[in-house]
């Protein structure tokens, strides 16, 4: 299973901007907007909910948790034996495989299945670099196993030394050491090898998971240099209710929810653009489809 990657840099984004002498219209239509994704984005806030919520959230998260090693076990079987030992990328492309059913046991299971829409964006023969929102844990085994064909995705060194699950991990990664900038070059030399393989790069630009109560944060840089380098063209994967299902304010708590994952039309870097243009093009897209889409 694999975690987000972080880049670098920053930019502002509209979302915190006051405009003076807006129309009743626009500030109706920015009130639906936010009534949109209101319910995700108060996921992220301390709740209030009775004893039997509570009770209930952390059982089903414990259920969770035992879901989840139970399945990882069996499903080391064909890893170990198909998979890890095979070169790339057919180690890679073999160990999504098993993912994709690996997952939607484990996801439908703890009552949150997940509906998948866009896979006709991606064109065989092609890879692509794919960004995805980032708002919760949840969203790795939504992703990962949600992206047609094989892909891997930059991650940090830690969760590598975790004992089997830390097989998983560095077979769907690219593993970087954060604070060692010879670690950070070499990543994206990897990045650009993965890629030449056959298989997509999959990215999270917010960098970390987002707590905040707009729709994103602000995106680093590190996935649209990746696609001006190698031409490559990016997908946006937007994931929805993984906060939801996980809210970053309540530890050790799972609330059963549908989730979804959307794919958008690709985004090929236009001829002369720079790395700060493309990046707020695939941010305004994101954003708006994420607001206008909430599910």
């Amino acid at each position: 299973m694999n975690f987000s990657g972080n880049q670098i840099t920053y930019f502002p984004t509209a979302e915190n901007g006051g405009e003076t002498g807006s129309s009743g219209q626009e500030r109706k239509s920015r009130n639906a907007d936010n009534k949109s994704y209101a319910g995700e984005e108060n996921a992220g806030k301390p709740e209030k909910d009775n004893i039997l919520t509570e009770i209930a959230g952390r059982i089903c998260a414990l259920w969770a948790l035992l879901l989840f090693v139970v399945t990882m076990l069996i499903f080391l079987i064909p890893f170990l034996l198909f998979s890890y030992f095979a070169p790339d990328p057919k180690k890679t492309r073999r160990f999504i495989s098993y993912s994709r059913v690996w997952m939607g046991i484990f996801l439908t299971g703890i009552g949150s299945p997940l509906r998948i829409k866009g896979k006709e964006k991606f064109r065989k023969g092609e890879t692509y670099i794919v960004v995805f929102n980032h708002n919760s844990l949840m969203d790795v085994p939504i992703s990962t196993p949600g992206v047609p064909g094989g892909s891997k995705t930059i991650a940090k060194t830690s969760f590598a030394k975790v004992p089997l699950f830390g097989m998983f991990y560095r077979t769907g990664s690219i593993l970087v050491d954060r604070n060692s900038e010879a670690s950070r070059r070499e990543s994206f030399t990897k990045m650009k090898e993965v890629l030449d393989m056959g298989l997509h790069m999959s990215l999270y630009p917010e960098g970390t998971r987002n707590k905040t109560t707009n729709p994103l944060k602000t995106f680093h840089n590190g996935a649209f240099r990746l696609s001006l380098t190698t031409g490559k063209a990016i997908i946006p994967g937007i994931i929805f209710n993984s906060k939801t299902v996980l809210p970053p304010a309540k530890p050790f708590f799972v609330r059963p929810h549908k989730l979804g994952l959307h794919f958008l039309d690709p985004i090929a870097p236009l001829p002369g653009e720079n790395v700060e243009h493309l990046k707020e093009r695939v941010f305004a897209i994101m954003r708006d489809y994420y607001v206008t889409h909430k599910v």
